[in-house]
């Protein structure tokens, strides 16, 4: 293949420059991948034999620059691999990985380019730098350390080793993971035994069912946007069991696709890693470039959670177990329990009722009301576009425009489930923001979830957890969309994990305020607004169950600070249930709660970025809760002043500066954790006395 053949090494037509979905192939990618790499190499060469004296220009600035069409390839081959992970694609991301993590180890470890970056790294004080350049220099050194660098030859080899093996390992893991998610349906072909379900998951199990040609069946499957309403109303409490114990089974049934082995030896290389580079532990090594600086300090933070929240969570498990007994059912409460009788509470306290409220959440007027928070607050405009080329037919792509009607980026929607797409909902870049020349490049994101397709007999309806995850991606969105930053591995969510989420959960503040809710929920056949009666239940239901979601999540914070704030002699025979089991027993865990993920489908920190970073979320919620409260003081809710400031210090600072300051220079002060307990109605043990 010749670079004239393939579109990544050609100039793209396309509106924006955007990718050519149609034209491209894997054979495309695998020679991109291929020409990339060789031509980084290139550059990275140029760079450190330059006979000129190491300056920030010609070290720092040319290596942040260099890249760029193997920067191109990986971007949308990644982005792609997430949301259609077919067998062509898993066996290119199997091939390539090592690749880059190896092609990754050359640089970080090529001792002429560091010498030039310490060199000029030892001048950064005599160089007048601005606070972004004077950031990326320091980053810069920092990561090739962390890299590595300083390592001899033997532990260099080593540690090269270890990342080729770890992208191995954390891509069989999500591969497993899919397959198992992929694998499992529950037929049920009793019409009785749908008791509970609601009609829109009655009628997208039957014609899912229709699709695998068993006509006479309902099918359900494990994807998170069946399982929850599944479990929330399924009347029949065999197949609640059943959906359960399959879903917290994934990962560890002993098959070809079972993740203990992956796992454990991933938390054995990730230890060794951060042995050779000088931590005690993996969690020492990546707390060490996060806002909570060590591992004591996440544990301490969880800890003060842990007991109000195994407090709440107690005490609505006592209501939960007396509502199961007025039913008839004796004993204790178990976990595929919790789901419906928490809703048949929450609908009879509350009178709030998931069905219903679904009505007024089409897809369409959310994605409305969220453009609408975004013009209100930053003056954004979201314009259709139908002449992007998109990779699937169910992508839309909107074209983003700020208040003077200038060109802010792209944002690719990608809403539905579907064969070969990883399960959650997330944000990724087929191109991130930079400046070029004096010019900003501007950034073409993509939000990512799995709602169920609309059927013939109804649109795509949204839960309220779904309505959150809308928002909440949608922030991560304006993260990337908004940045200003001079260069690209300081853009838009290019931040420390424990950061990231602050603009993502923040925007979930504004689903349903009072104040806002009424202006897009609406009712998807008659167009009537949300009566003020639902909303009022949801103002009052906003501690229901609070225990519960609180403790399945720190439970699954503590398990990956578990794995990754320690060091076992051996990984290889250990017990990965017993080593769960011993955890949540020294808790004291709830026994009718499950984590909120087991670890042999912890893909946060098994296949993605969160590893001994999970806690970044409640982390990050002290922030965002604080944050709207900024907005929550003021007369209006959409005040201008507040909005300006949270776009500069926050939304379009990326990592030009350190996050305390960013937060601090936005709020006037430190965060204060007040809001989150507020919001969560959680007290600490000093309050509760």
């Amino acid at each position: 293949m010749t670079a004239s053949s393939n579109p990544f090494f050609q100039p793209w037509s396309d509106p924006f420059e955007t990718p050519p979905f149609s034209r491209i192939t894997p054979e495309h990618f695998r020679d991109g991948f291929a020409r990339g790499m060789q031509q980084h190499q290139q550059e990275i060469g140029a760079i450190a034999q330059s006979t000129a004296a190491p300056t920030f220009a010609n070290t720092a600035v040319a290596l942040e620059q260099s890249g760029a069409a193997l920067q191109k390839v990986s971007a949308v081959f990644f982005a792609l691999h997430a949301v259609n992970a077919d067998k062509a694609m898993q066996a290119l991301a199997v091939e390539v990985s090592p690749q880059l993590a190896q092609h990754a180890d050359a640089i970080s470890m090529n001792e002429a380019l560091f010498a030039r970056i310490d060199a000029v790294f030892a001048q950064r004080k005599t160089l007048s730098l601005s606070p972004e350049a004077y950031r990326l220099l320091e980053k810069t050194h920092r990561d090739f350390v962390r890299s590595g660098a300083r390592l001899a030859p033997p532990q260099k080899e080593r540690l090269m080793a270890i990342n080729a093996r770890l992208s191995l390992l954390s891509l069989q893991f999500q591969e497993n993971l899919l397959g198992e998610d992929d694998a499992f349906q529950l037929r049920i072909t009793d019409e009785a035994e749908l008791a509970g379900l609601p009609p829109s998951l009655r009628t997208s199990g039957k014609e899912r069912a229709v699709a695998l040609g068993v006509p006479e069946a309902w099918v359900f499957t494990l994807h998170r946007s069946v399982w929850t309403p599944f479990m929330q109303h399924c009347a029949h409490r065999d197949h609640r069991r059943t959906m359960f114990v399959a879903y917290t089974a994934r990962g560890s049934q002993g098959n070809d696709r079972d993740n203990r082995a992956v796992l454990r030896e991933q938390v054995a290389l990730r230890h060794e890693k951060a042995a050779l580079l000088g931590y005690p532990h993996w969690a020492a090594y990546v707390l060490d470039e996060n806002m909570a600086r060590t591992d004591t300090q996440v544990n301490d933070f969880l800890a003060d959670l842990w007991a109000p929240a195994v407090a709440n969570a107690r005490r609505e498990q006592e209501a939960l177990e007396a509502r199961m007994h007025q039913d008839g059912i004796d004993g204790a409460l178990q976990p595929w329990d919790w789901w419906f009788y928490a809703e048949r509470l929450r609908e009879e306290h509350y009178a709030l009722n998931d069905a219903v409220l679904r009505d007024y959440f089409s897809l369409d007027a959310v994605q409305a009301g969220a453009f609408d928070v975004a013009h209100r607050l930053f003056g954004l405009r979201f314009v259709p576009r139908g002449d992007i080329a998109v990779y699937h037919a169910d992508v839309r792509v909107f074209e983003v425009l700020d208040a003077t009607g200038s060109h802010v980026g792209l944002l690719y929607y990608d809403y539905f489930q579907r064969p070969f797409k990883n399960q959650g909902a997330w944000m990724t870049e087929f191109r991130t923001q930079r400046m070029q020349d004096g010019a900003r490049i501007a950034p073409l994101v993509v939000n990512a979830c799995n709602f169920t397709s609309p059927s013939d007999s109804a649109e795509a309806l949204l839960s309220l957890e779904e309505v959150e995850t809308l928002f909440h991606e949608f922030g991560h969105a304006l993260h990337g969309l908004l940045s200003q930053a001079q260069y690209a591995t300081m853009a838009g969510t290019n931040v420390v994990r424990d950061f990231v989420e602050l603009p993502s959960q923040f925007m979930e503040n504004w689903a349903f305020d009072r104040r806002f809710i009424r202006t897009y929920a609406r009712h998807w056949q008659s167009g009537a607004p949300i009566p003020d009666a639902l909303v009022t239940a949801i103002e009052n239901a906003r501690h229901f169950n609070q225990g519960f979601e609180t403790v399945e999540y720190l439970a699954a914070s503590l398990l990956d600070m578990a794995w990754h704030a320690s060091v076992l002699p051996t990984y290889d025979d250990i017990d990965v249930d017993a080593f769960e089991s011993a955890l949540f027993a020294k808790l004291g865990m709830p026994q009718a709660i499950a984590p909120r993920y087991r670890s042999t489908y912890f893909a946060h920190i098994f296949s993605g970025g969160y590893s001994a970073g999970y806690y970044s979320y409640i982390w990050a919620a002290v922030l965002d809760a604080d944050a709207f409260a900024a907005f929550s003081e003021k007369e209006n809710l959409f005040d201008a002043a507040t909005a300006r400031a949270f776009v500069q210090h926050i939304l379009s600072s990326g990592d030009t500066e350190d996050p305390m300051v960013l937060f601090q220079r936005f709020r006037g002060r430190s965060p204060d954790v007040g809001p989150l307990l507020a919001r969560r109605g959680l007290r600490t043990a000093e309050a509760q006395g």
